[in-house]
C-alpha cells in the first residue's frame, strides 16, 4: 500500500505569499500584486481571479492594465532610459551585482513560487533561478569587451516572453539589457510567474534598475508593448501565432527585434549503436514535461534500429516521475525529486488529451501510456492539469502533433530507411530551434546535421558518447540564454 502523503511543511502557498510580503512590501499587498512603473508600483488595473496547476487552488492574479496606462507606462521608461544610458558602466555593474547578491538571498522563495504558480518540481525550480543569476554574472564579468566601442538603444528594450522560464530568460533578459545601458519593459507571462517576477523586479528597483513590469492581455498592450515609438527593440519569446503578428509588427516599423518562436525539435537516430550512452539522456528530456523551448518530443528513428533503441526507450520513460512537487511521506523529509509536475493548467492537459485520443484514432500506435494512479500525490487532490507521458508511433499526418510541438509529456516516433526521409522528418514543422543528430560516423554527422534544423544556422558540435548536437549557439554562458540586441 502506497504510503499517505502530505505537504511539506513551510511550502504552502499561504508561506510563500507571506514571505514575499516580508519581503517586498512595496510591490505585493494582502490582496494583490502591483504593477511597476514610472519607478513606482502602482495599484492598478483589474486584478484577476488565478489558481495554481499543482492543485488547483487560489494563487494572485495579474492586476491587468488597460491600454491607455500601458501607453504611460512605456512613455516613462523612456524618461528613465535617457537618464540611465549615460549612467557609467561601472556603475551599471555595480547596481546589476547587488541585485544578483538580493536574488541569492532569496533564492528559495522565488523557487517556491515558481512551484506554485507554474507547477516546476523544485530541483527545476532552483535551477531556473540558478540560471539566471549565475548566467547574468558571466555578462558582468564579460561586458567590458562586449560593449566596448557599442552605444545604448536609443530606447527601452520591451520584452514579451512564455510562461516557462520566468527567471533564466526573462528576468535574465531584463538584467542583461540593463546592463548594457537601457532600460526594460517586461509584460508579465498571462500563464504564469506573476508573483515570481515581481519579487525579482522589487529586488532590481532597489538597487536603482530602470525596470518597468506590467500584466495585461497580449492584444490590448501590444499596441504599447511592441509598436510605440518610444521603444528601442522588441524583445518576443513565445508561440508561432502571436510571433508572427509581432514579427508584421517590427517588421513594418523597421523596428530592432529579436524573436524565438516554437518549432518541433527532433532528434534522429541515424547509423548509431552506442545505446548505453543514449539511455541516460532519454529520461532528462521529460523534464519538467517537455514545457521547455528546447524539448525533444520527436524522436526519428532508422527503422532497422528500432528494436534496439525501444530496449533503451522504454525503460526510460517507464521510469518516469510525476506528481505534486511538495508532497512528502514525513514533514522532515526532502521534497521529490520529480521529473514533472503539473502542466501548465487543466485546459492544457485537456488538449494533450484530445491530441493523443484523436492521433490514436487516425492510426498512431501507443507505445507507452503512463497512469496518474502511479504518481506522487496528496490524498484526494486535484489532478486536472495533469498528463502522463505518452509515446505515439508513427502519428498521421492530419495530427498536430505529427507537425507542431505539444509542449507536455507526449513523444513522437518516427522510423524512416533513408537519410531523405530523415531529414525530411526531422524539418516537418519548417523550423526549430534545436536538433540532435545521434550517429556513429562524424563524415555521416557532417553531412547530415547541417540540415536537420533549417531555420538555424548550423553550428555542429560533436556531444558526448558520439551523440552530436546542431543548434543555434551564442556566446553565452552554459545553460544561459543569450539577451542580445542590448546594444547598437
Amino acid at each position: 500500500m502506497a504510503p499517505t502523503l502530505t505537504l511539506k511543511p513551510g511550502t504552502a502557498w499561504g508561506d510563500a505569499w507571506q514571505r514575499c510580503l516580508a519581503a517586498a512590501p512595496e510591490a505585493f499587498q494582502d490582496d494583490r500584486v502591483l504593477n511597476l512603473w514610472d519607478g513606482t508600483w502602482h495599484r492598478d488595473g483589474r486584478a484577476l481571479p488565478a489558481t495554481t496547476p499543482v492543485d488547483g487552488t487560489p494563487i494572485a492574479g495579474p492586476p491587468r492594465l488597460d491600454a491607455t496606462t500601458a501607453h504611460q507606462a512605456v512613455r516613462a521608461s523612456l524618461d528613465q532610459h535617457r537618464g540611465w544610458r549615460h549612467i557609467p558602466l561601472p556603475e551599471r555593474r555595480a547596481r546589476v551585482s547587488a541585485t544578483l547578491d538580493a536574488l541569492c538571498e532569496h533564492r528559495g522563495l522565488l523557487a517556491l513560487l515558481l512551484v506554485w504558480e507554474i507547477g516546476k518540481p523544485w530541483r527545476l525550480a532552483q535551477a531556473d533561478v540558478d540560471r539566471a543569476i549565475d548566467g547574468v554574472r558571466w555578462y558582468v564579468d564579460e561586458i567590458d569587451r562586449m560593449a566596448e566601442g557599442r552605444t545604448p538603444l536609443p530606447g527601452p528594450v520591451s520584452n514579451i516572453a512564455s510562461w516557462n522560464y520566468p527567471m533564466s530568460v526573462l528576468a535574465h533578459a531584463l538584467l542583461v539589457q540593463a546592463l548594457a545601458g537601457n532600460a526594460v519593459i517586461a509584460k508579465t507571462p498571462t500563464d504564469g510567474g506573476l508573483a515570481c517576477l515581481t519579487l525579482a523586479c522589487a529586488l532590481a528597483a532597489r538597487e536603482g534598475i530602470p525596470v518597468t513590469l506590467v500584466s495585461g492581455s497580449g492584444g490590448e498592450l501590444s499596441e504599447a508593448l511592441v509598436r510605440s515609438p518610444e521603444i528601442g527593440c522588441v524583445s518576443f519569446v513565445g508561440g508561432r501565432d502571436t510571433g508572427a503578428r509581432v514579427a508584421t509588427a517590427v517588421a513594418d516599423l523597421g523596428k530592432r527585434h529579436i524573436l524565438e518562436q516554437e518549432g518541433l525539435n527532433a532528434w534522429g537516430i541515424w547509423n548509431f549503436t552506442d545505446w548505453d550512452a543514449l539511455a541516460p539522456l532519454i529520461r532528462k528530456t521529460f523534464d519538467y514535461g517537455k514545457q521547455r523551448c528546447t524539448a525533444y518530443p520527436r524522436f526519428v528513428v532508422q527503422r532497422s534500429s528500432f528494436d534496439a533503441f525501444l530496449s533503451v526507450y522504454l525503460p526510460a520513460v517507464r521510469a518516469i516521475r510525476v506528481g505534486h512537487p511538495l508532497a512528502v511521506e514525513h514533514p522532515t523529509d526532502q521534497v521529490p525529486d520529480l521529473d514533472f509536475g503539473p502542466l501548465i493548467n487543466a485546459a492544457k492537459a485537456k488538449e494533450l488529451a484530445d491530441q493523443v485520443a484523436e492521433a490514436i484514432d487516425r492510426g498512431a500506435v501507443p507505445l507507452h501510456r503512463g497512469d496518474l494512479a502511479d504518481g506522487h500525490f496528496l490524498p484526494g487532490q486535484d489532478l486536472s492539469a495533469y498528463a502522463p507521458p505518452v509515446t505515439l508511433l508513427n502519428p498521421p499526418s492530419t495530427s498536430p502533433l505529427h507537425h507542431a510541438e505539444p509542449f507536455g509529456p507526449v513523444d513522437t516516433l518516427v522510423l524512416v530507411d533513408t537519410e531523405a526521409e530523415l531529414l525530411a522528418a526531422m524539418n516537418a514543422s519548417n523550423g526549430a530551434l534545436v536538433a540532435t543528430l545521434s550517429c556513429d560516423d562524424p563524415v555521416t554527422y557532417a553531412r547530415l546535421a547541417p540540415r536537420s534544423a533549417p531555420s538555424k544556422p548550423a553550428t555542429a558540435r560533436p556531444a558526448p558518447a558520439a551523440t552530436a548536437t546542431n543548434s543555434s549557439a551564442a556566446s553565452a554562458p552554459p545553460g544561459a540564454a543569450p539577451s542580445s540586441a542590448a546594444t547598437s
